[in-house]
């Protein structure tokens, strides 16, 4: 079971410094969204809080892409980001049940059977399979 604190989440985003006013267009986008808490804690530092059943990082970084906001790319930023992005993957997953696959695969797998030799096939000849 999750308690309240596993589910509110407190993430760093990461400006770019050019180009110059996306952080001020980013905080007018980001307070519009219910149920999201953002606010500037330095020059290109927003700190968000929201609910990981609502929203994740990667889903609000992506939006803020979109706009187009430039976010910082460094080595150590980013590998924050991909770790926060694969927890909070795993962590939404655990708490509902798996996603429903909308394409159905398994006709592509029998079509791909149907023209492919199946069965017990050997290429060695026979007199070799037989011990004499």
């Amino acid at each position: 079971m999750t308690t309240p604190c596993d589910v509110n989440k407190r993430r760093e985003i990461v400006f770019h410094p050019t180009p110059p006013g996306q952080v001020d267009s980013a905080l007018a986008f980001l307070s519009e969204l219910p149920n999201l808490q953002a606010e500037r804690t330095d020059v290109h530092l927003v700190e968000v809080s929201y609910c990981i059943q609502e929203y994740t990082l990667e889903s609000i970084e992506t939006a803020l892409i979109r706009i187009g906001c430039h976010l910082e790319a460094t080595l150590l930023i980013r590998l924050k980001r991909a770790l926060y992005y694969y927890v909070e993957r795993i962590q939404r997953e655990n708490m509902a049940l798996p996603e429903i696959h909308t394409k159905d695969y398994s006709m592509a797998h029998a079509e791909v059977w149907k023209s492919r030799p199946h069965g017990d096939h050997d290429d060695t000849p026979a007199e070799w399979r037989q011990y004499k």
